[in-house]
């Protein structure tokens, strides 16, 4: 299998890649152990002190819960057992606080995290709103999970499409101009070419191919799209989901 980079937005936390020489069946694995399986930080259980905040403490711990986190991998594993949840085992959780007494919006950014390393990604995202007199003062622990039991723990958001290809004939440009919103066609003087960089990027290639005069065909390559929640990058996710493939292999080796 081979795997050329098509285009990443380090700042974005996006990833398309070509994947070479493989099937959907592997993409599709590569795609569920991602989303399903790549472990992060999660708040897990609030304790609140004072929420004098309009919203419910259920809304609060819900908006909480959904904030990712940045994660360490090489400081914090996932639980092997309860008793490592409830006793707070450093290895696998973290404590947040989150005081604030201000008029204004109370912003991620105003957590105090027990590890500098591991905060809310999003610092400017606003969690309550407070009024004159109002107070908020909550701890917080997050715990290491994985997606398939909450999707907060998920890392971010992955699919993937075959590698399509367009050739062009005698095409209507007027109504090729009309939905070629991607850029994939370049139309000018009445000419049409097709960028090809922008081809593995397009949404558009089924109403393309309906238009007379231009065709689409699809290969056996594979565009693999990742994009990161912020709790790790894109190229940790990848080599997170890798190991966890080879740990389960490596098993079933064992038992067969």
């Amino acid at each position: 299998m081979k795997i050329e980079t098509l285009q990443e937005m380090k700042k974005d936390g996006k990833l398309t890649f070509l994947m070479k020489g493989t099937n959907e069946v592997f993409a599709n694995t590569i795609r569920r152990l991602i989303i399903e399986e790549v472990p992060t930080l999660a708040v897990e259980d609030i304790e609140i002190k004072e929420n004098g905040s309009a919203l419910f403490d259920e809304m609060l711990g819900l908006r909480l819960g959904l904030l990712p986190i940045k994660t360490d991998l090489k400081s914090y594993r996932l639980p092997e057992n309860e008793a490592e949840v409830t006793e707070k085992s450093a290895r696998c959780t973290l404590q947040i606080k989150l005081k604030s007494s201000k008029k204004g919006d109370v912003l991620a950014s105003e957590a105090e995290s027990s590890d500098p390393k591991c905060i809310f990604v999003h610092e400017d995202m606003p969690i309550v709103r407070l009024l004159a007199k109002q107070k908020l003062d909550v701890t917080m622990t997050a715990v290491m999970g994985q997606g398939k039991e909450h999707v907060k723990w998920a890392p971010g958001w992955a699919f993937y499409r075959k590698a399509g290809s367009i050739k062009v004939g005698k095409v209507d440009v007027d109504a090729l101009a009309k939905i070629n919103s991607d850029g994939v066609f370049k139309i000018s003087n009445g000419k049409v070419t097709v960028d090809e960089d922008k081809v593995y990027q397009s949404y558009l290639l089924e109403q393309y191919d309906a238009l007379e005069g231009i065709d689409v065909s699809y290969s056996d390559d594979i565009v693999f799209n990742l994009e990161s929640w912020g709790q790790l990058s894109t190229k940790e996710i990848l080599s997170q989901s890798a190991e966890i493939l080879i740990n389960k292999v490596e098993e079933m080796e064992k038992l067969i």
